[in-house]
């Protein structure tokens, strides 16, 4: 007669540690091997044999066994994985900080900016260990960013007079983004630009040959995307008041057009105030001063450079301006507007954070 087998302890659960198991199986950052521990437990603990808990789960009766074991022996700590074999951390939570601190408050006696090597050799670390520690905190000290702030005194309502035409237009009007685009050069390569082939990019000669300049007046639709452009040899207030000419032929006699503009002498000139006077439909709304990046066609005019000037090969002015015509016209039967989502409180913020930053700043 064979001897019956060691009796199997049952599984009891608090219900503290059913609660906690349950909420293993449930949230989604659980491990998977986590939930599944907590299941084996569960529908043991639930009076389910071994063989049948085994089959409901689709695991085998041994990975039951060792699972039901471990958490006889230790509860809930036995169910998660113990520590694994391997080397012992050799950089500390102290070296970390002393990296750190170092990136941040100090710089090197031989240069502007710290590098992983010099870092290393300043530490002691390996230069793999400073490039984890940076990559871990978001440090680049190689990049650096520009930043101006405009000393305009009017430049709370400014700000506020622009947003507020970009995020709650008026009705019956034409939010109209005005600038020009000056001295744009016509530019041909020295040699002849070699054509991209596989493994190999376009290659151009450094230096070039001008040919003259040009001049773009474009006023973005804010609404549509749509831009009204005008080439002119010179940047005048003369060209500037033809500029309105056309655009007041061009915008239905019905609306009333808003202009953002920015600062610029020619904007501002007595014939131009005769002009806008005897037109009174013409309003203008001026960014402030050393802002730039508060009028929407700047970013028209970084498309324009970055896909049809930065690269482009003309040999005359002609040529110059008939491409421009022709990216113009091509953008105008695909427009696509800007949209702003910054409201002039957020900007404000983020100014005054930026002053509180320097010393001495002046806002």
């Amino acid at each position: 007669m064979s001897r019956p087998g060691p009796k199997i302890p049952p599984v009891v659960l608090s219900d503290a540690e059913r609660a906690m198991l349950q909420s293993w199986v449930r949230r989604r950052s659980s491990a998977q091997s986590l939930a599944l521990r907590s299941r084996i437990v569960l529908e043991s603990a639930d009076g389910h044999a071994i063989a049948e808990v085994a089959r409901r789960l689709g695991i085998t009766t041994d990975t039951v066994r060792v699972w039901r074991r471990r958490f006889l022996e230790r509860r809930l700590d036995g169910l998660c994985d113990e520590p694994r074999p391997g080397v012992p951390r050799r950089i500390t939570d102290a070296d970390v900080e002393r990296v750190i601190v170092k990136t941040l408050e100090e710089t090197p006696k031989d240069a502007t900016h710290w590098s992983t090597r010099s870092m290393a050799a300043a530490t002691g670390m390996s230069q793999s260990a400073i490039s984890r520690i940076w990559r871990a905190f978001a440090l680049q000290p190689h990049r650096a960013e520009t930043f101006k702030l405009s000393r305009d005194p009017l430049f709370i309502d400014k700000v506020r007079d622009v947003v507020g035409l970009y995020l709650d237009p008026p009705e019956r009007a034409l939010v109209l983004c005005v600038d020009e685009k000056s001295q744009i050069q016509a530019l041909d390569r020295s040699q002849p630009v070699l054509p991209m082939m596989p493994g190999v990019p376009e290659r151009r000669s450094h230096d070039y040959v001008r040919a003259g300049t040009t001049t773009l007046f474009a006023a973005l639709d804010t609404a549509t995307g749509k831009v009204i452009g005008s080439l002119h040899r010179r940047h005048r207030a003369v060209e500037f008041r033809k500029f309105l000419a056309k655009l007041d032929k061009e915008v239905p006699g019905d609306l009333e057009v808003h202009l953002i503009l920015d600062n610029y002498v020619t904007h501002k000139v007595p014939a131009v105030k005769k002009w806008l006077a005897a037109h009174p439909r013409f309003h203008l709304h001026f960014t402030p001063t050393g802002s730039s990046w508060l009028n929407l066609v700047e970013r028209w005019f970084a498309e324009l450079t970055t896909k049809k000037l930065r690269r482009g090969v003309h040999r005359s002015v002609h040529a110059l301006e008939r491409d421009i015509r022709a990216w113009l016209a091509d953008w105008n039967d695909h427009p696509r507007p800007f949209v702003w989502t910054k409201t002039a409180d957020e900007i404000l913020d983020k100014v005054a954070a930026y002053c509180r930053r320097i010393s001495d700043s002046g806002h």
